[in-house]
């Protein structure tokens, strides 16, 4: 084993039994004989004082401690809320964003050695004292010979080598957990590090979060809801991103927000309008949308325009998902939960043989109590959040794209009430979602879907026939046969196709104008 590994081990052992993070562990329902272990250790051989630190709060502050790629595991852990406790799920999200910056000299030093010029042949001037210092990077300010004022973000030195052993062992410990405890096994702990490593070494390709910020960019181009930084693509690298500086207030500055004269109200709507904009008609959404990367426009306060930065996380659904998305939203508005209960056995996010009157008693058991109370006082993510634990009783599978939906409304919904605290979520969505689900009916639309459909059809039923053909007995087929044979397995991938490119259903005419339509093209042939 590298000596790097074992100090990073003494490094997490040291810092495991200063915030007693092994009480944590043995207070699980582990089996007899890994309970033996905590007579074996020896820091557990002397008296210890009762800790003072809630077993959240000792979580965090041992992932400060551990550094960068601890304190980046945190931040994606908080997203995972379906999870874990609420009140680890707080302190995760706790964990600051500010980390100490590495030296200037070094940054420069990297900036020059991706760019392959000196920082005077590219910039007019250029701020050594960083503006911001993250986990992953830190970021300057500097303008470019042409005048436009820019920030530069560059990836922190020598990270590939410790996020790799850390890795190792979260790894390690995800898999002993899994196998020692069936609490650890339902938290899933090698999914959530696995996700975790894909999204670390994501954000360390900072072409990839530029390519993120360019079609948010292009998607809300000309909006007067969202404003998003250019980037430079002349000067950006794997490792150095130089984008557009923007100037505005930070969304949680309420002082400043007041003091312009911001109509609150409508920024606090316009939050909401813009995450359902991204969900259903774009289906890519800014999935790390904390108070740090939001801004608001000192331009039209009367008519506020948020500023949105840092895309390095960004989710999106299937089609299918967000139709089922929204039945599942507007069947809760209508409280209709023999709907919802339907709806999530028809998408496959429980299993099919569940039984319907079963899961919607459920389902009412934890939207009832909630419907009684004032719409201002419903939380829509929460809801969500209980939705999802009472649907994992009945064996739903883990949904990472809603998760991350989940964790953005969450963090949206909460923005939006600290802004205008008397904001109705349901009333502002719910006209979104009916308009939505209308503009999906209408026949240009249809006809889009109907004609990406057709166009795959000859070389589905060509590439179906031709195995039929290959496992059928006689070696020939006559013409007749043939041609019957591409109608069926035409009308079967039809209705195949509506149901998983549009999740239409059988009731409704578009699909049986998809069927009519595949079959006078099949029948032509």
């Amino acid at each position: 084993m590298k000596l790097l590994a074992i100090r990073r081990l003494w490094r997490i052992l040291r810092v495991t039994i200063r915030y007693r993070l092994d009480d944590l562990l043995f207070a699980l329902p582990l089996p007899w004989h890994l309970h033996i272990l905590q007579y074996l250790m020896p820091w557990r051989l002397f008296p210890r004082h009762e800790s003072t630190l809630a077993r959240g709060e000792a979580l965090r502050l041992a992932l400060e401690d551990l550094g960068p790629v601890f304190i980046k595991f945190g931040q994606i852990l908080s997203t995972r809320r379906d999870l874990l406790p609420p009140d680890i799920a707080d302190e995760m999200a706790k964990l600051q964003d500010q980390v100490p910056p590495f030296s200037s000299a070094e940054s420069i030093r990297l900036i020059e050695e991706q760019l392959g010029a000196s920082i005077s042949d590219v910039f007019k001037s250029f701020t050594h004292v960083p503006l911001a210092s993250a986990s992953i990077a830190q970021v300057h300010a500097a303008q470019l010979k042409s005048g436009e004022d820019v920030v530069v973000k560059v990836i922190r030195p020598g990270l590939k080598p410790i996020i790799a052993q850390d890795l190792a062992w979260l790894h390690l410990l995800a898999r002993i957990a899994e196998r020692a405890s069936p609490d650890a096994r339902r938290l899933r702990p090698i999914e959530v590090v696995s996700d975790y490593e894909k999204t670390i070494y994501d954000e360390l390709d900072l072409l990839r979060e530029a390519a993120n910020t360019s079609q948010l960019r292009r998607n809300f181009a000309g909006s007067k809801l969202l404003y998003v930084p250019e980037i430079y693509w002349q000067w950006s690298r794997p490792r150095v991103l130089v984008m557009e500086r923007i100037y505005g207030i930070p969304v949680t500055d309420m002082t400043a927000l007041i003091d312009q004269g911001t109509d609150l109200k409508k920024l606090a709507e316009r939050g909401v309008e813009i995450f359902f904009t991204q969900v259903f008609r774009d289906s890519f959404f800014h999935a790390d949308m904390h108070p740090g990367n939001i801004f608001v426009s000192t331009h039209t306060p009367w008519d506020p325009q948020y500023i949105a930065i840092d895309c390095g996380i960004i989710g999106s659904l299937t089609p299918e998902d967000q139709d089922y998305l929204a039945r599942n939203l507007l069947a809760f508005f209508k409280r209709d939960y023999r709907r919802v209960a339907q709806l999530h056995i028809d998408s496959g996010w429980v299993p099919s043989d569940t039984r319907v009157n079963e899961f919607e008693a459920a389902i009412r058991t934890v939207c009832e109590p909630i419907f009684e109370r004032p719409l201002k006082e419903i939380s829509f993510g929460h809801l969500l959040l209980n939705l999802f634990q009472t649907a994992r009783r009945f064996n739903m599978e883990v949904q990472p794209q809603l998760v991350l939906l989940q964790k953005t409304l969450l963090n949206i919904e909460g923005l939006g009430r600290q802004l205008y605290p008397d904001l109705d979520l349901w009333s502002t969505a719910q006209p979104y979602l009916e308009r939505w689900m209308r503009e999906r009916y209408m026949p240009k639309h249809v006809l889009g879907h109907l004609q990406q459909q057709i166009e795959k059809l000859p070389h589905l039923t060509n590439m179906v026939r031709n195995s039929f053909e290959q496992l059928s007995a006689p070696p020939v087929q006559t013409h007749s046969t043939s041609k019957w044979l591409n109608i069926a397995l035409g009308i079967a991938l039809l209705i195949a196709s509506s149901k998983t490119g549009l999740a239409f259903d059988l009731s409704t005419w578009p699909a049986w104008l998809m069927i009519a339509a595949g079959l006078i093209l099949i029948l032509r042939r």
